[in-house]
């Protein structure tokens, strides 16, 4: 009677878990989340979008994952059309060192250029569309010349400062042959910067990266012939080549990063999971020790 009584218990527990486990896979469904409970070994996707200008919550999901031993390979899915220096730097960085210990691809959407090529370019492998529009490896600066107008609506500035090039781009007056050279200094060592990290995480002579490094943009078609993509497909092609990188058996289960807003019903859900899931792995330990009716014992 007691065995039978274990039995029942045990099997209500099971029964009570998978509805837990359903309803949360339901909501994470209905929220169009793909993060939730995924079981296995698992590539994860990681999203840049829009212009590049703040690297850090990206960072933090790289870092997630990175640490997460579930999951085997990362994709970087970008849609960017490029942004800010550092942060574009910050990002090759951040996945150089991600590939360094798990498999990273990099999925390039409508486009991925300048900045969006950057970042790219320390992954282990690009795939682009056919059409995905990519490279503009370059860097630039622009300045407006209002002199014309502000003489026009009278309008002037009086300008107070502590050195010669405090107010470059100054958009009241022409830039002098001086100021233009020292910027043109700048960006050419910024240029030089691009240059060499695209070198060597594609590992291509630096030579041959600089002779495609003056701005141009190409199809995804012209940049594999070019070197600077290694195949073309989608973001699913991408996946499973992250998969096949992972030894990962069979269909990868993908994962995205959590969204940065939950809602009390999702933290509270998740810790209900957390602490019966915790219970009931405590509770089937005991339970493989006792002997089921029959004689018979959990396989």
């Amino acid at each position: 009677m007691h065995k039978r009584s274990v039995f029942v218990a045990g099997a209500v527990l099971i029964l009570i878990l998978a509805v837990l486990l359903g309803s949360i896979a339901w909501l994470s469904h209905v929220r169009g989340r793909k993060t939730g409970l995924v079981f296995g070994e698992k590539v994860a996707v990681v999203e840049v979008k829009g212009v590049i200008a703040d690297a850090q919550p990206t960072i933090e999901n790289l870092t997630e994952f990175s640490k997460d031993t579930s999951v085997k390979a990362v994709v970087v899915r970008i849609e960017s059309p490029g942004g800010g220096v550092s942060p574009s730097q910050e990002l090759y960085q951040e996945i150089g060192r991600l590939a360094s210990d798990k498999p990273v691809v990099v999925s390039m959407g409508s486009v991925a250029a300048s900045g969006g090529y950057y970042i790219a370019a320390a992954a282990q492998k690009i795939y682009a569309n056919p059409g995905t529009i990519t490279g503009s490896i370059g860097v630039i600066f622009q300045f407006t010349n209002l002199e014309e107008l502000f003489k026009k609506i009278g309008f002037r500035m009086e300008i107070v400062k502590s050195g010669a090039y405090k107010d470059v781009g100054n958009p009241s007056r022409p830039m002098t042959a001086e100021e233009r050279a020292y910027l043109q200094a700048m960006i050419d060592n910024v240029h030089q910067q691009f240059v060499r990290d695209v070198a060597q995480g594609r590992r291509m002579p630096v030579e041959k990266v600089r002779e495609v490094a003056d701005g141009r943009i190409f199809t995804g078609e012209q940049a594999k012939e070019l070197g600077l993509v290694d195949e073309l497909g989608n973001l699913k092609d991408a996946i499973d080549a992250a998969a096949k990188m992972a030894a990962i058996e069979g269909e990868p289960k993908v994962v995205y990063p959590d969204k940065e807003k939950r809602s009390l019903l999702d933290y509270l859900v998740k810790r209900a999971a957390e602490g019966f899931t915790r219970r009931v792995g405590q509770y089937m330990g005991l339970l493989l020790l006792c002997p089921l009716p029959g004689g018979a014992y959990p396989s």
